[in-house]
Formats: C-alpha cells, sequence, structure tokens
C-alpha cells in the first residue's frame, strides 16, 4: 500500500524571497522527520509584482510534487487561499503563508496530533511579535465575535493548522464567492486540537495588509456570522424614540408650569439632530456591508479565474517515479481514491 499524502497549501503574494527557502524547508521536514509519508506543496499565486512567478516555475521544474497556480489577477487574501486548499488531494492538508510567519517547524507536530484521531490540529497564536495596539484590535475584535455571533470563533487562530481530508471535502461542498475560513473551521469542522506557538516576524518582504484589508476580512466575519448587528437598529430606534417622547413630554411640562420663563432654547435640537444622524449613518453603513456581502453572494461569481496551472497533470508525477523505479501506482494519490484519515 502507498504512502499517505501530506499537502502542504501557500497562498503567495509578492514573496519572491521566501518561496524558495519555505519549499526547501518544507521538503527538508517532512523527507526527514516524516519519511513514512509523501508529500505534494501547492503555491497559488495571487498576481504578484515581483518575481515570484519566476522564482515558482523554476521550483515546479525541480519538482514535480511541487505544484502553482497562477490566478488571472489578485482575487484578495480570503478566496485565493480557499480555492487553493480544495485542490489539495492528500490524506491531510497543511495550511500555511508564505512568509514564515506560520512556522513549518510545527508541521511534524501537527501530524503526530492528526495521527492521533485528531482531523483538525490547528495552531494558535500565543504570543507574537505584532504591534501592541494591533494585538489589543485583534482580542478586542475575536471578543466581539464571539458575543454577537452563535458559533465558537476561535481567537489568535490565522488559518494555520493541520486538516483532515474529510473537512476538505465539507470546504469543497461549501460554495461561497466570499469565504471566511475561519469561520468555516468553527462552523463546519470536526472537533480540533490545538498546539500554540510563538508568531515571529516576517523573514522578508512586507506584508501587504493595510487597514482596509483588515477591515474588509472583520466585516466578512461580521456579516456572514451574526444578525445581532442589524437587530441593534432596532433596538437601538426604540431606546431612542422612548427617550425623545420622554424628553419631549418634559419640556411640555415644565413649558406648562412655566411659560413665561422657561425656555429650551434651540441647543437641545441640535444635539439631537446630531446624535440621531449619527446613529442613522452608522446603521445604514452597517445596512450597506450586508447588503454588499449578500450582493457577493447572488452574483454567485467563482471563487478566482485560474491563469495557469503547472504539474497538476497526472503524468508528472508518474514520470518522476518510474525514472526513480517506483512502479506502485497507489502511490498516486487523487481526489477520488484519498481516504479520509482514520487515525
Amino acid at each position: 500500500m502507498g504512502k499517505k499524502v501530506i499537502s502542504v497549501v501557500v497562498p503567495t503574494y509578492n514573496e519572491e524571497m521566501n518561496v524558495r527557502p519555505l519549499a526547501e524547508t518544507v521538503i527538508k521536514i517532512i523527507t526527514e522527520e516524516l519519511p513514512q509519508y509523501d508529500y505534494e506543496m501547492i503555491f497559488i499565486d495571487n498576481l504578484s509584482k515581483d518575481r515570484t512567478r519566476v522564482e515558482l516555475r523554476k521550483l515546479c521544474e525541480e519538482n514535480p510534487r511541487i505544484k502553482a497556480i497562477f490566478n488571472a489577477r489578485n482575487f484578495g487574501q480570503m478566496r485565493s487561499p480557499v480555492h487553493g486548499f480544495k485542490q489539495a488531494t492528500g490524506d491531510c492538508v497543511v495550511r500555511l503563508n508564505a512568509d514564515f510567519q506560520d512556522p513549518p517547524e510545527l508541521i511534524p507536530e501537527l501530524v503526530h496530533r492528526w495521527e492521533a484521531g485528531h482531523k483538525i490540529v490547528l495552531a494558535i497564536k500565543n504570543k507574537t511579535e505584532e504591534g501592541a495596539l494591533m494585538a489589543f484590535a485583534r482580542r478586542q475584535y475575536y471578543k466581539f465575535l464571539r458575543t454577537i455571533t452563535d458559533i465558537g470563533h476561535i481567537e489568535n487562530f490565522t488559518g494555520f493548522g493541520l486538516y483532515d481530508q474529510a473537512f476538505v471535502h465539507v470546504v469543497r461542498q461549501i460554495h461561497d464567492p466570499m469565504p471566511y475560513f475561519r469561520g468555516m473551521v468553527a462552523e463546519f469542522g470536526f472537533e480540533y486540537d490545538t498546539v500554540y506557538y510563538e508568531r515571529p516576524n516576517r523573514r522578508a518582504g512586507k506584508s501587504s495588509n493595510n487597514f482596509y484589508r483588515l477591515y474588509d476580512v472583520a466585516m466578512v466575519g461580521i456579516t456572514s456570522y451574526s444578525k445581532v448587528m442589524m437587530r441593534l437598529a432596532t433596538f437601538a430606534g426604540c431606546i431612542i424614540g422612548a427617550l425623545s417622547f420622554i424628553a419631549a413630554l418634559v419640556y411640555f411640562i415644565l413649558k406648562l408650569i412655566h411659560w413665561d420663563w422657561f425656555r429650551a432654547g434651540i441647543a437641545p435640537l441640535v444635539i439631537g439632530v446630531f446624535f440621531l444622524g449619527g446613529v442613522e449613518l452608522f446603521f445604514i453603513g452597517l445596512l450597506g456591508e450586508y447588503i454588499l456581502s449578500i450582493n457577493t453572494r447572488v452574483l454567485d461569481r467563482p471563487l478566482v479565474v485560474e491563469e495557469e496551472r503547472i504539474n497538476f497533470e497526472p503524468d508528472a508525477l508518474k514520470k518522476e517515479e518510474e525514472e526513480e523505479g517506483i512502479t506502485d501506482q497507489e502511490e498516486i494519490v487523487s481526489y477520488e481514491e484519498s481516504p479520509g484519515q482514520t487515525g
């Protein structure tokens, strides 16, 4: 019987200085520490502007077990990784970033936990070298998300972890053009085990994340899994309406009692108008986020449009194995044939 296969899925964008060192590190770890397993590495590139694709082509030429998908344009940091995840054919899938902030050295530990019977093993940050302000904002966001949603969102989880082929099959059934992977794991995933690690800074290059992209991810998480925010608009409207009625009644009574000298003035009116305007704009903006989310899903667009695939043909691996004298065709694992992990 052939070896089980570990698929390693790596999304890339402007990572020319990282893809080769990462591939060499991952392959070395698997071949030396997990020799009982075979592997495939899938890089999915989101239209990098540097020499990332050049480096990926070289890697694919040197090793048929390294595969690459080149997107026709940049489809964002949520859609592209999930599409790459769906292409994995191994018995388990390790998802990690190309910048070495997800330590490849954890792969053996993830695999050992998987062998023990856990279909999902998540790598959770217990410490990060990012700024104190950003770390605080992340903690508050996840605390807020757990409060307003019905599923147990996982704090300090970035997507790095190991997933059994059974969960990959579940993800393939989810046709969501704006997927929130962390929410999928929390909502549709099996019982999971956790491995904690300290997340280092990037090894090379510069992160493409900015406030807008982080805000976009945060709003997808909120609008995909919470009804609470829109219901707050109803509650706020009722409360503000009741307070306005009470204030009007008080002013009316005071005016009747002290008709000659009681003057309300224009200040309460101005304050009330600006306050209500601010509340209305906030909830109109929030409503717009929900409508954008609905619109994206109704359009039902594909996750990505591929420009090119490299080394996904079955003959690529078969040719290398024949050259090495390997004839056992069971070592060539396809999606239809790959079993779930049985522990």
